[in-house]
Protein backbone atom coordinates (compact mmCIF):
# COMPACT_ATOMS: atom_id res chain seq x y z
CA UNK A 1 0.00 0.00 0.00
CA UNK A 2 3.10 2.56 0.89
CA UNK A 3 4.42 1.54 -2.49
CA UNK A 4 1.08 2.67 -4.16
CA UNK A 5 0.98 5.97 -2.94
CA UNK A 6 4.50 6.69 -3.45
CA UNK A 7 4.01 5.43 -7.04
CA UNK A 8 0.93 8.08 -7.15
CA UNK A 9 3.47 10.88 -4.84
CA UNK A 10 5.51 10.52 -8.56
CA UNK A 11 3.30 10.35 -10.70
CA UNK A 12 1.74 13.84 -9.17
CA UNK A 13 5.03 14.87 -8.87
CA UNK A 14 5.82 13.91 -12.62
CA UNK A 15 2.74 15.47 -13.63
CA UNK A 16 3.30 18.50 -11.97
CA UNK A 17 6.79 19.28 -13.31
CA UNK A 18 5.71 18.91 -16.61
CA UNK A 19 3.36 21.54 -16.31
CA UNK A 20 5.29 24.12 -14.35
CA UNK A 21 8.16 23.48 -17.50
CA UNK A 22 5.73 23.53 -20.05
CA UNK A 23 4.20 26.83 -18.50
CA UNK A 24 7.71 28.63 -17.79
CA UNK A 25 8.82 28.01 -21.49
CA UNK A 26 5.40 29.26 -22.56
CA UNK A 27 6.17 32.36 -19.91
CA UNK A 28 9.89 33.13 -21.32
CA UNK A 29 8.51 33.18 -25.55
CA UNK A 30 5.33 35.68 -24.44
CA UNK A 31 5.60 38.98 -25.51
CA UNK A 32 8.45 38.51 -27.97
CA UNK A 33 9.03 39.26 -31.58
CA UNK A 34 10.80 37.39 -34.05
CA UNK A 35 11.58 38.16 -37.95
CA UNK A 36 11.21 34.78 -39.71
CA UNK A 37 12.51 35.15 -43.63
CA UNK A 38 11.36 32.86 -46.27
CA UNK A 39 8.29 32.00 -43.99
CA UNK A 40 5.51 31.49 -46.50
CA UNK A 41 5.87 27.79 -46.62
CA UNK A 42 8.19 24.64 -45.18
CA UNK A 43 10.20 25.05 -42.53
CA UNK A 44 9.87 28.70 -42.26
CA UNK A 45 6.14 29.43 -41.89
CA UNK A 46 6.23 25.43 -39.56
CA UNK A 47 8.42 27.78 -37.50
CA UNK A 48 6.28 30.69 -37.52
CA UNK A 49 3.50 29.29 -36.35
CA UNK A 50 5.20 27.57 -33.52
CA UNK A 51 6.88 30.84 -32.47
CA UNK A 52 3.48 32.44 -32.63
CA UNK A 53 1.92 29.48 -30.45
CA UNK A 54 3.98 30.04 -28.04
CA UNK A 55 3.54 33.63 -27.37
CA UNK A 56 5.56 35.74 -29.98
CA UNK A 57 4.69 38.62 -32.08
CA UNK A 58 5.81 37.10 -35.69
CA UNK A 59 7.27 38.39 -38.74
CA UNK A 60 6.10 36.94 -41.46
CA UNK A 61 8.76 37.74 -44.78
CA UNK A 62 8.15 36.18 -48.19
CA UNK A 63 10.13 37.32 -51.69
CA UNK A 64 7.83 36.49 -54.20
CA UNK A 65 4.74 34.05 -52.69
CA UNK A 66 2.24 36.71 -51.20
CA UNK A 67 -0.72 34.59 -50.67
CA UNK A 68 1.44 31.33 -48.79
CA UNK A 69 2.32 34.31 -46.02
CA UNK A 70 -0.98 35.60 -46.06
CA UNK A 71 -1.80 31.75 -45.43
CA UNK A 72 0.71 31.44 -42.72
CA UNK A 73 -0.54 34.43 -41.08
CA UNK A 74 -4.23 34.00 -41.19
CA UNK A 75 -3.15 30.34 -39.56
CA UNK A 76 -1.85 32.26 -36.80
CA UNK A 77 -4.31 34.86 -35.93
CA UNK A 78 -7.11 32.05 -36.34
CA UNK A 79 -5.29 30.15 -33.67
CA UNK A 80 -5.06 33.18 -31.50
CA UNK A 81 -1.27 34.45 -32.55
CA UNK A 82 0.00 37.67 -33.78
CA UNK A 83 1.54 38.08 -37.06
CA UNK A 84 1.66 40.21 -39.70
CA UNK A 85 3.53 39.42 -43.82
CA UNK A 86 5.96 41.92 -44.94
CA UNK A 87 7.49 41.27 -48.64
CA UNK A 88 11.32 41.33 -48.78
CA UNK A 89 13.91 39.93 -51.16
CA UNK A 90 16.60 39.29 -48.61
CA UNK A 91 19.89 39.71 -51.13
CA UNK A 92 18.37 43.21 -51.80
CA UNK A 93 19.92 45.54 -49.08
CA UNK A 94 17.06 47.81 -49.60
CA UNK A 95 14.58 45.45 -49.48
CA UNK A 96 15.94 43.71 -46.44
CA UNK A 97 16.23 47.72 -44.73
CA UNK A 98 12.32 48.18 -45.32
CA UNK A 99 11.78 45.15 -43.76
CA UNK A 100 13.04 45.57 -40.63
CA UNK A 101 11.33 49.30 -40.78
CA UNK A 102 8.23 48.17 -41.00
CA UNK A 103 8.52 44.99 -38.29
CA UNK A 104 9.22 47.50 -35.92
CA UNK A 105 7.30 50.32 -36.64
CA UNK A 106 4.32 47.08 -35.89
CA UNK A 107 6.02 45.33 -33.08
CA UNK A 108 8.51 47.92 -31.66
CA UNK A 109 11.95 46.32 -30.94
CA UNK A 110 12.89 43.13 -32.13
CA UNK A 111 14.23 39.55 -29.79
CA UNK A 112 14.49 36.82 -32.36
CA UNK A 113 15.46 36.71 -36.37
CA UNK A 114 15.21 33.33 -38.35
CA UNK A 115 17.42 33.25 -41.04
CA UNK A 116 15.23 30.65 -43.07
CA UNK A 117 15.49 32.06 -46.33
CA UNK A 118 17.42 29.98 -49.19
CA UNK A 119 17.37 28.62 -52.64
CA UNK A 120 18.93 25.02 -53.49
CA UNK A 121 19.71 23.19 -56.66
CA UNK A 122 21.63 19.95 -57.07
CA UNK A 123 23.36 19.07 -60.21
CA UNK A 124 27.00 17.80 -61.08
CA UNK A 125 29.67 19.38 -61.44
CA UNK A 126 29.96 20.15 -65.41
CA UNK A 127 26.58 21.65 -64.99
CA UNK A 128 27.42 24.37 -62.39
CA UNK A 129 27.42 27.97 -63.74
CA UNK A 130 28.57 30.91 -62.92
CA UNK A 131 24.51 32.28 -62.28
CA UNK A 132 23.84 29.60 -59.95
CA UNK A 133 26.37 29.49 -58.03
CA UNK A 134 25.30 33.59 -57.44
CA UNK A 135 22.22 32.87 -56.93
CA UNK A 136 23.02 30.18 -54.04
CA UNK A 137 25.31 32.33 -52.40
CA UNK A 138 23.32 35.53 -52.73
CA UNK A 139 20.42 34.00 -51.22
CA UNK A 140 22.04 31.70 -48.42
CA UNK A 141 24.96 33.13 -47.57
CA UNK A 142 24.38 37.21 -48.53
CA UNK A 143 21.47 37.00 -47.13
CA UNK A 144 22.03 35.69 -44.22
CA UNK A 145 24.43 38.58 -43.81
CA UNK A 146 22.54 41.91 -44.47
CA UNK A 147 19.40 40.18 -42.33
CA UNK A 148 22.10 39.90 -39.35
CA UNK A 149 23.78 43.02 -40.08
CA UNK A 150 19.88 45.54 -39.93
CA UNK A 151 18.60 43.51 -37.12
CA UNK A 152 21.74 44.40 -35.32
CA UNK A 153 19.56 47.72 -35.09
CA UNK A 154 16.82 46.82 -33.79
CA UNK A 155 17.48 44.30 -31.42
CA UNK A 156 16.14 45.69 -27.86
CA UNK A 157 18.47 45.86 -24.64
CA UNK A 158 18.09 42.72 -23.36
CA UNK A 159 19.86 40.95 -26.59
CA UNK A 160 18.26 38.74 -28.83
CA UNK A 161 18.87 35.10 -30.72
CA UNK A 162 19.38 34.84 -33.99
CA UNK A 163 18.92 31.14 -35.39
CA UNK A 164 20.07 30.04 -39.03
CA UNK A 165 18.57 27.31 -40.69
CA UNK A 166 21.76 25.78 -42.65
CA UNK A 167 21.23 22.03 -43.56
CA UNK A 168 23.07 18.30 -42.78
CA UNK A 169 24.56 18.67 -46.46
CA UNK A 170 26.91 20.69 -44.94
CA UNK A 171 28.46 18.29 -42.42
CA UNK A 172 27.78 15.11 -44.85
CA UNK A 173 29.09 14.34 -47.97
CA UNK A 174 26.26 15.04 -50.48
CA UNK A 175 26.67 14.10 -54.30
CA UNK A 176 25.21 16.76 -56.79
CA UNK A 177 25.52 19.43 -53.86
CA UNK A 178 28.30 20.66 -53.87
CA UNK A 179 27.56 25.11 -54.46
CA UNK A 180 24.48 24.17 -52.12
CA UNK A 181 27.11 22.41 -49.42
CA UNK A 182 29.35 25.26 -49.92
CA UNK A 183 26.54 27.82 -49.11
CA UNK A 184 25.52 26.09 -45.53
CA UNK A 185 29.13 25.59 -44.60
CA UNK A 186 29.35 29.25 -44.97
CA UNK A 187 26.51 29.57 -42.93
CA UNK A 188 27.91 27.58 -40.23
CA UNK A 189 31.18 29.50 -40.17
CA UNK A 190 29.26 32.57 -40.10
CA UNK A 191 26.92 31.63 -37.05
CA UNK A 192 30.60 30.13 -34.86
CA UNK A 193 32.31 33.75 -35.80
CA UNK A 194 29.29 35.82 -35.23
CA UNK A 195 28.57 34.05 -31.39
CA UNK A 196 32.26 35.21 -30.23
CA UNK A 197 31.43 38.53 -32.54
CA UNK A 198 28.04 39.71 -30.71
CA UNK A 199 28.20 38.05 -27.73
CA UNK A 200 29.19 40.74 -25.61
CA UNK A 201 25.50 42.20 -27.07
CA UNK A 202 24.29 39.57 -25.32
CA UNK A 203 22.80 38.53 -29.02
CA UNK A 204 23.32 34.55 -29.26
CA UNK A 205 23.41 32.91 -32.85
CA UNK A 206 23.28 29.30 -33.19
CA UNK A 207 22.25 27.32 -36.78
CA UNK A 208 19.44 23.93 -37.21
CA UNK A 209 20.99 21.64 -39.28
CA UNK A 210 17.49 19.85 -40.74
CA UNK A 211 17.92 16.80 -42.64
CA UNK A 212 15.59 15.94 -45.82
CA UNK A 213 12.99 17.28 -45.06
CA UNK A 214 9.32 17.25 -46.74
CA UNK A 215 8.36 20.81 -47.80
CA UNK A 216 6.50 21.98 -51.37
CA UNK A 217 10.20 22.80 -52.55
CA UNK A 218 11.19 18.86 -51.63
CA UNK A 219 8.38 17.33 -52.33
CA UNK A 220 10.10 13.58 -51.55
CA UNK A 221 7.64 11.68 -49.75
CA UNK A 222 6.11 8.56 -52.04
CA UNK A 223 9.24 8.70 -54.18
CA UNK A 224 11.88 6.02 -54.32
CA UNK A 225 13.79 8.45 -53.18
CA UNK A 226 11.71 8.80 -49.76
CA UNK A 227 12.79 5.22 -49.16
CA UNK A 228 16.27 5.83 -49.67
CA UNK A 229 16.44 8.68 -47.23
CA UNK A 230 14.17 6.37 -44.56
CA UNK A 231 16.51 3.38 -45.05
CA UNK A 232 19.80 5.64 -44.12
CA UNK A 233 18.05 7.33 -41.30
CA UNK A 234 18.46 5.55 -37.49
CA UNK A 235 14.75 6.80 -37.03
CA UNK A 236 13.21 5.12 -40.15
CA UNK A 237 11.90 8.43 -41.85
CA UNK A 238 11.81 11.85 -43.56
CA UNK A 239 11.72 15.10 -41.50
CA UNK A 240 8.41 17.26 -41.49
CA UNK A 241 8.90 20.96 -40.93
CA UNK A 242 7.47 20.81 -37.42
CA UNK A 243 10.55 18.33 -36.50
CA UNK A 244 12.50 21.73 -37.19
CA UNK A 245 9.97 24.23 -35.66
CA UNK A 246 10.20 23.18 -31.69
CA UNK A 247 14.29 23.98 -31.86
CA UNK A 248 13.45 27.22 -33.31
CA UNK A 249 11.50 27.84 -30.55
CA UNK A 250 13.93 26.67 -27.78
CA UNK A 251 16.68 28.49 -29.29
CA UNK A 252 14.18 31.85 -28.95
CA UNK A 253 13.42 31.06 -25.78
CA UNK A 254 14.99 32.27 -22.44
CA UNK A 255 15.47 28.67 -22.29
CA UNK A 256 18.57 28.77 -24.32
CA UNK A 257 20.08 31.85 -22.82
CA UNK A 258 23.31 29.48 -22.38
CA UNK A 259 23.43 28.18 -25.86
CA UNK A 260 25.30 29.50 -28.64
CA UNK A 261 27.67 29.28 -31.30
CA UNK A 262 25.87 25.92 -31.63
CA UNK A 263 25.12 23.94 -34.94
CA UNK A 264 22.47 21.54 -33.73
CA UNK A 265 21.19 18.50 -36.59
CA UNK A 266 17.86 18.03 -36.41
CA UNK A 267 17.65 15.01 -39.15
CA UNK A 268 16.83 11.88 -37.46
CA UNK A 269 20.14 10.79 -36.90
CA UNK A 270 20.73 11.49 -41.02
CA UNK A 271 24.05 13.02 -40.35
Amino acid sequence: MIFCHMANFFNLLASSFGSQQQNQIMYKSVGKTAVVTGASKGIGAAIAKALAQHGTKVVVNYASDRKGAEDVVKAITENGGVAIAIQADVTQAADVQRLFEEATKQFGKIDTLVNNAGVYKFEPLEAVTAEEFHRQFNSNVLGTILTIQEALKYFNENGGSIINISSVASVKATPMAMVYTATKSAVNGITRALSKELGAKKIRVNAILPGPTQTEGNPVAGTPMEEYIAAQTPLGRIGKPEDISMLAVFLASDDAAWITGQKIAVSGGFD
